[in-house]
């Protein structure tokens, strides 16, 4: 039998067939999941360093419409007014929530995206940020005559001493070395991207403590007479507006008491009717606490129960009574006149819906030092009160059959079912002008009305904003981390020693950079070299030969 063949069974030899080698099958590689990979590259753009800055600008961008528009939760009856007076572009700006922008869901996710952008930029820079501080500086180029500064020279010193001199200078100037057998490199300006993190770790936390303000922070107005007072209760504020956190029933109670309302304006030629004193001194009751005598004033607030208290605005509320058909008292007390220019021409509404068989109202101005011009009419010369006078016109009008529960505006007269009240030949609306302790008699026995005298009155805003400290801090600390990326020079200082020859070169890693031909001539008068030739390269910049900027 020949070493290629085989016997069979029957004897006969047949042919050995050789087997072919088989190559091993490459591992098939498996093909990403569409949804995943799409996932990864929407995690990828958003996480970007130019998607959260575009988000920065909508943001932005966002909330214009907030300081334009009026707002819901701050003044209502504003804009219920403008969808009145724009009946067309009003309900399509409703529509789409700019009556409400803060509250929005277009911007709440425009804030939601940008803070999980500036999370997904800043995490990854800080793990790189980590290695970086761990490793060494760069190893030294071979050959530094291409960096942008360089020396050579000569040194009366053996291998050891000059690396000894180098690395104690260069460690001097808080440098970290990395020292090898002829050779030291150095680097400085760790700080700088340290400085860039806090940054937009700062950013996260102003939006942090924009959000903590929106959802626990609270904020309301409040009207008080003098002579009255204010409780800290949800039914006492003429706006409220609170986050979704804040339960308004769980506020903390207290009472502010208005004695009195202190006012002085300069009335010498220079400055004529500027204000010099706003001073409200208030009595402040707590739980469990006698009352205080506490002192509000402008820009110096109060706190109270947690709550912070501002001084926000005053003027005059006339004090008037008015008498119906039937010779009963319908109204009685001050009425709040707000203020209409810097002389506090206020206007007002004098509402009496009980009076009988007519319900009665009066509209018209409270003038502190009033007179009369010929073009102008009734004006107010001073914002004291030196001459006050009150200037009204009646409107009278069945009594309503029944109250809607509707919130009207109590600064602007509803005259749905009133007419204006004639002097009394009926030829001319009746026009009223009264000092204090006078009376005017409406004609056809429909009442009448006296100007009593006046009271001042005070706008306090209670607020609470627990944010606000977080949005403080965050704030300076990103100040300081502008500082530091800006001022903090990242540079990097090289030696090699080839035989009797010493090379020194220095290289800014941020273009602009001044000082780097002085450090690097201390540099070399510290390791004793001889002889400089110094080397600048021109504009261009030669390549950095460390390792890559984090």
């Amino acid at each position: 039998m020949s070493k290629d063949g085989s016997v069979s069974n029957d004897g006969s030899v047949t042919e050995a067939t050789a087997a072919e080698p088989t190559s091993p099958q490459k591992p098939r590689k498996k093909k990403p999941n569409p949804v995943v990979a799409t996932l990864k590259w929407g995690w990828g753009q958003l996480t970007s360093m130019k998607t959260a800055l575009l988000l920065l600008f909508l943001l932005a961008l966002a909330s214009i419409p907030g300081g334009i528009l009026p707002q819901r939760p701050t003044v209502p009856f504003q804009v219920e007014d403008y969808l009145d007076q724009h009946p067309r572009i009003g309900p399509v700006l409703d529509a789409i929530g700019m009556f409400d922008v803060y509250n929005s869901a277009w911007f709440s996710a425009v804030y939601l995206l940008l803070f999980v952008s500036l999370l997904g930029c800043i995490i990854p820079r800080v793990r790189v940020y980590a290695r970086a501080l761990r490793r060494q500086p760069p190893r030294t180029p071979r050959k530094l005559g291409g960096l942008p500064t360089s020396a050579t020279g000569t040194v009366d010193a053996g291998t050891d001493t000059v690396l000894d001199r180098a690395e104690e200078w260069l460690k001097s100037r808080r440098y970290r070395v990395r020292r090898e057998a002829d050779s030291v490199s150095a680097e400085r300006g760790y700080l700088r991207e340290a400085g860039n993190l806090v940054f937009h770790i700062s950013l996260v936390g102003v939006l942090l403590g924009v959000g903590i303000n929106s959802l626990w922070s609270f904020k309301g107005e409040a009207v008080v007479v003098e002579g009255q007072g204010f409780s800290n209760s949800l039914v006492q504020y003429d706006s409220f507006t609170h986050g979704a956190m804040v339960d308004p029933e769980q506020m903390a109670p207290f009472h502010l008491g208005l004695d009195a309302f202190e006012v002085e304006f300069e009335t010498g030629p220079v400055q004529r009717g500027a204000a010099r004193v706003f001073r409200a001194h208030a009595v402040v009751t707590e739980p469990g606490r006698d009352p205080q005598d506490r002192m509000l004033e402008v820009n110096k607030p109060l706190q109270i129960g947690g709550s912070t208290v501002h001084l926000i605005q005053h003027g005059y509320a006339p004090v008037v009574e008015v008498w119906d058909g039937n010779g009963d008292i319908a109204y009685a007390g001050a009425v709040v006149f707000l203020p209409q220019d810097g002389n506090f021409s206020s206007a007002g509404i004098i509402n009496a819906p009980d009076g009988r068989p007519e319900r009665l109202a009066f509209e018209g101005f409270f003038l502190p030092t009033a007179d009369i011009d010929n073009e102008l009419g009734p004006v107010s010369l001073f914002p004291d009160a030196y001459n006050p006078e009150l200037f009204l016109n009646a409107w009278s009008g069945p009594p309503k059959a029944e109250e809607t529960g509707i919130p009207q505006n109590v600064y602007v007269l509803d005259t749905s079912g009133l007419e204006p009240v004639q002097n009394a030949d009926g030829t001319d609306t009746l026009r009223m002008r009264l000092k204090p302790g006078e009376q005017m008699v409406l004609p056809d026995g429909q009442g009448s009305i006296a100007f009593v005298g006046f009271n001042r009155w005070i706008k306090v805003q209670v607020s609470s904003s627990p944010g606000l400290w977080v949005i403080v801090g965050f704030t300076i600390l990103g100040v300081i981390g502008v500082s530091a990326s800006l001022f903090v020079r990242p540079r990097r200082m090289f030696l090699r020693l080839t035989g009797d020859e010493v090379a020194v070169a220095g290289l800014d890693r941020v273009d602009g950079r001044t000082g780097l031909r002085e450090e690097l001539d201390a540099f070399a008068d510290a390791v004793g070299l001889s002889e400089n030739e110094p080397d600048e390269v021109g504009e261009e910049t030669a390549a950095d030969p460390g390792e890559e900027d984090t």
